[in-house]
């Protein structure tokens, strides 16, 4: 059973996401920066995903692209925003191609909470309400559950 938590408290532009896994904060980590690792986890299930550029770096460049069973892609983009590190975490922008100009700051945390459990804190902050609703409206939640889920399973065999 998930243990992933949505946080949007009205008239806020932030949305935060919680979810704990069974493995250390440096695997994790790991899974969220690797090109092959995110492949692998992220996003729905009906999508698969290339990730054409990741430079995990200040001031680094990265792009996804996730392509649906009917051919129709969807592309993302952003900066990633000091250090990236365990200890740092990763702040990153967020864009979506299909809605330019819209662009949202992400940091991701990982809290090592021993015995082999690490916790994401996921908060993205919008510029307007609207942005935000419309992120939540969109099936993010279940988007990102179908992700870790999948993600959780691959901590699980190795």
């Amino acid at each position: 059973m998930s243990d992933l938590e949505v946080t949007a408290a009205p008239g806020t532009t932030t949305i935060t996401v919680t979810r704990t896994f069974a493995t250390t904060p440096e695997r994790l980590y790991h899974a969220f920066t690797d090109d092959d690792m995110q492949k692998k986890w992220l996003g729905p299930d009906r999508l698969t995903t290339e990730i054409p550029l990741n430079e995990v770096r200040d001031g680094g460049r990265w792009r996804w692209v996730q392509t649906d069973t009917d051919g129709t892609e969807y592309g993302f983009r952003g900066v990633y925003h000091g250090e990236p590190s365990v200890e740092n975490g990763i702040t990153r922008t967020f864009e979506f191609d299909g809605v330019p100009g819209h662009v949202s700051l992400e940091t991701i945390q990982f809290t090592d909470l021993g015995d082999g459990r690490t916790r994401i804190e996921n908060t993205t902050a919008f510029t307007a309400v609207e942005d935000r609703d419309g992120m939540v409206e969109s099936g993010m939640e279940a988007g990102m559950e179908e992700g870790f889920v999948r993600l959780e399973k691959h901590f699980a065999e190795g």
